[in-house]
């Protein structure tokens, strides 16, 4: 087995066994480094984005003190659903090893798959509305010239 798949497995039982949420885990690895792990805690903060990846992504942001994590890896319990692949793209991490598939997932009563296929298409679910009031705030935003210490 993986160490750091069994670090996973590890967080995600901590997890479960503590009421905090769903059989998730995730470590973050740079340099063959563990610089983040976390755990579903959607019922412990009654907060549905606490997935084990955000949570893992979160800690590993704090203990690096950047939000970047370039040069980073996730394994995590189950393969990521669309909320936390997005966290996954957006905080730059190049590699995501999963245990479980989303039908695996879908077996033990959740739905990820609905939202693979919800983003299949968003018509009748988005609609673009005041895009020129937003379109000024984004021109508010270009205007500052030091964005990085913002």
């Amino acid at each position: 087995m993986n160490a750091f798949m069994k670090l996973a497995l590890e967080e995600a039982r901590l997890g479960i066994h503590s009421h905090h949420g769903g059989p998730f885990g995730a470590v973050i690895v740079k340099d063959g480094v563990v610089v983040g792990k976390g755990h579903n805690q959607v019922l412990k903060n009654q907060d549905p984005t606490c997935h084990g990846e955000v949570m893992a992504i979160h800690d590993a942001c704090k203990n690096l003190g950047t939000f970047d994590l370039s040069g980073c890896e996730i394994y995590t319990t189950g393969e990521p659903c669309p909320m936390c692949l997005g966290a996954i793209l957006w905080a730059n991490i190049g590699k995501v090893y999963y245990g479980c598939h989303v039908l695996d997932t879908d077996k033990i009563g959740f739905r990820d798959d609905a939202f693979y296929q919800r983003f299949s298409s968003r018509e009748g679910f988005c609609e673009q509305l005041d895009r020129d009031e937003c379109l000024k705030l984004y021109d508010e935003y270009m205007a500052i010239e030091d964005k990085q210490n913002y």
